[in-house]
């Protein structure tokens, strides 16, 4: 990724700051930056307090105040100073970033805060700093270890010797666990929702615990929906433990309920019936209706939504069919046809269907004979079928042969990950 290339000159990192001298407009010493802080719903980069001061008492300058400044001092055309009382609405840069970890969205990884550089602005009545990058390799972590110890410009010639790793701050996302600091500071992760939500669940997986909750509460219910199921079995149960749990049922609410409920067969039963108490009616009865079977069974593999049709249709019935259930178009491989008592017949391909004439009917295009699985057979039994007739979806089905359900394939690659 390029960053924008900025003179040497016009760049002042953190670590250089904190400590910098703060004078008067007569260049009277008042003392030494301790802190800066950015007041995001302002000014997404600009500085707007510096803080200073010794002991218990910090001080605080307006970015107003500040006349020039330069990688030795800043000079204020007003010395006029307040107590700093601390405010929700600053993020602190000392202490809310350095060691903290963010989210790299372009890199797509969490990352630890080593350094931040801050780039002046030269405006015609004062210079500013804005938040241009923030360091998370080697350099960033040598400028800290010789903070103090050697002359700034000496720091940086040793420092040019190491390979920079820096991230521009609009792909850095940082993660707070307090729901209303996050508003005050105006944290979104609208960037993250735009990643796929296998890298999504990479990232949650490299955070702790109350970050993770943090995230996925952020998220778009469907794309946090997405990212959990993607998440290692495990750390489902433990982002679950951390959400609200009306939070978690919403998003429990966007899953296929296959997914929701091989997630709550992960809990306990307590846990699990609160959590599906909290859900949609609908959704939970679809997913309460796969909790009856057990997880190692065909029943428990499956899930409830297909789309059937009954064995005289046409294609513009299963076309029909398939528009009023849309949020299939992006599983579905088959129409089911199933007798008066839902039995199941036969099987159609989708991609036969929109090839065909919408009256033709949808009986002569199945395949000559359709494999099955019962629904209390093993999971062993289902792999089985699936690698012997190579199928894309496999329907589950009673003594009787009733029509319960369908096993898609990610189904079963889930299934044969090592780390089940």
């Amino acid at each position: 990724m390029a960053i924008a290339r900025v003179d040497p000159e016009r760049l002042v990192y953190l670590t250089e700051l904190t400590g910098m001298r703060l004078e008067g407009p007569d260049g009277s010493r008042l003392g030494r930056v301790r802190e800066a802080a950015l007041a995001p719903r302002e000014h997404a980069r600009r500085v707007s307090r510096f803080l200073f001061g010794d002991g218990r008492t910090r001080f605080q300058v307006r970015f107003d105040q500040v006349k020039t400044i330069t990688q030795e001092r800043i000079t204020l055309s007003d010395d006029r100073v307040a107590p700093y009382h601390p405010d929700e609405f600053h993020l602190l840069l000392d202490r809310d970033l350095l060691d903290q970890q963010i989210v790299d969205v372009n890199g797509r990884k969490v990352v630890r805060v080593n350094d931040v550089a801050l780039r002046i602005e030269r405006l015609p009545q004062r210079d500013e700093l804005w938040v241009h990058e923030v360091g998370v390799g080697l350099q960033g972590a040598f400028r800290r270890l010789t903070e103090g110890l050697l002359p700034y410009r000496i720091i940086r010639s040793l420092g040019e010797r190491i390979a920079p790793n820096s991230i521009p701050w609009e792909y850095c996302n940082i993660v707070e666990p307090d729901q209303q600091r996050r508003l005050k500071l105006r944290i979104s992760h609208d960037r993250i929702g735009q990643l796929h939500p296998a890298d999504v669940a990479d990232i949650i997986e490299e955070l702790g615990p109350a970050e993770r909750g943090a995230l996925l509460e952020t998220l778009d219910k469907q794309v946090a929906a997405e990212a959990l199921e993607e998440l290692d079995p495990k750390i489902q149960v433990s982002v679950l433990h951390n959400l609200d749990k009306q939070v978690a049922a919403d998003i429990l609410d966007e899953m296929e309920p296959d997914a929701a409920a091989d997630i709550l067969n992960q809990l306990n039963d307590e846990e699990s019936e609160t959590l599906l108490e909290e859900m949609d009616e609908e959704t939970k009865a679809d997913v309460g209706e796969l909790l009856e079977y057990d997880e190692d069974t065909a029943g428990g593999m499956m899930t409830n939504y297909f789309l059937s049709a009954p064995q005289d249709s046409t294609v513009a019935d299963a076309l029909a069919g398939l528009r009023e259930h849309d949020y299939l178009a992006k599983t579905i491989t088959h129409v089911f046809l199933v007798d008066d008592e839902e039995r199941l017949v036969a099987s159609v391909p989708i991609g036969r269907i929109f090839l065909a004439a919408p009256d033709q009917p949808l009986r002569p295009m199945a395949f000559h004979e359709t494999v099955r699985v019962d629904i209390l057979s093993d999971r062993e039994r289902v792999v089985e079928l699936f690698d012997k007739y190579n199928c894309y979806a496999l329907p589950v089905v009673d003594e009787l042969g009733a029509l319960y359900g369908v096993i898609t394939a990610d189904d079963v690659i889930a299934y044969l990950k090592p780390n089940r």
